[in-house]
């Protein structure tokens, strides 16, 4: 029998049960992709995170890998911030900065000094495109025109206002049929500089409380519509959660706060 350890927290919220949870599964060595996938599926969130340790000689201090329940992703900012909460908080790591290897490239955490965690990611290039037919069917008020990011296969649907985002009622099964491909829709936002949600029902998500990575692709695509590099994000999903973000030429830092809810034991045969 093969006992590892797991871990639950919620991202980007000071309080449990808000922001978006993940499962944080450090491991020795890797899992075969197939039980990986089933653990994901097992654990039934957005996504669960694995970690494997890099030797001293490597640039890179840990290798991290995400699986939602049906997919593995490229990207994942919740459960990479959750990830670096479970080795500060529970797994003593004490130097100042942690360096992931993925499958997006470097990735980086590092504490700030009001306690906040703060992701180094990449500013994720999206181009403009007509939107497809399925999302103008499924998403009421949705422009002719949007913005595809190939690194992330999402579309990025701008829409009037924050009343908008937080209206929009998607057709969960018509989004499904895109497959691989998630949908983010944005507005400026009321109290912020612009608010978010996110659906991708094809990866097993039909949305995403709260979503790190999209903010790869928010933060550029603000930062020109507003004229500033600085800016304070909400996703106004039912939990919701705070990011404070900064774009850095081709770096996004992403920063949120997190919450620990459990942690235990997943016993393998």
């Amino acid at each position: 029998m093969n006992t590892l350890p797991i871990y639950q927290v919620d991202a980007f919220t000071s309080q449990v049960f808000g922001g978006n949870p993940a499962a944080v599964m450090p491991l020795e060595e890797w899992l075969p992709d197939d039980t990986m996938q089933k653990l994901a599926l097992e654990n039934n969130l957005s996504e669960t995170a694995f970690l494997v340790p890099l030797s001293d000689d490597e640039e890179q201090d840990f290798h991290i890998r995400w699986f939602t329940p049906g997919i593995e992703v490229p990207l994942c900012g919740h459960a990479t911030l959750a990830s670096a909460w479970v080795l500060f908080n529970k797994l003593g790591w004490e130097k100042q900065h942690i360096r992931l290897q993925s499958k997006s490239g470097p990735l980086g955490v590092k504490q700030t000094d009001d306690g906040w965690l703060e992701l180094d990611f990449p500013n994720l290039g999206f181009e403009e495109r007509p939107t497809p037919g399925l999302i103008l069917e499924a998403l009421e008020g949705a422009p002719e025109t949007s913005f595809f990011v190939p690194k992330d296969t999402n579309y990025l649907i701008v829409l009037r206002d924050e009343a908008a985002v937080k209206a929009a009622q998607p057709d969960i099964r018509k989004l499904k049929e895109l497959g691989n491909l998630g949908v983010i829709i944005t507005a400026p936002g009321n109290d912020c500089d612009f608010v978010s949600r996110y659906f991708a029902p094809g990866g097993g998500i039909d949305e995403d409380p709260v979503t790190g990575s999209i903010h790869s692709i928010l933060v550029p695509y603000w930062a020109e519509q507003l004229g500033k590099n600085t800016l304070l994000a909400k996703q106004v999903s039912a939990r919701g959660g705070v990011l404070r973000c900064e774009l850095k030429g081709d770096r996004v830092t992403i920063a949120g706060q997190a919450a620990f809810y459990m942690e235990g034991s997943v016993q393998l045969p």
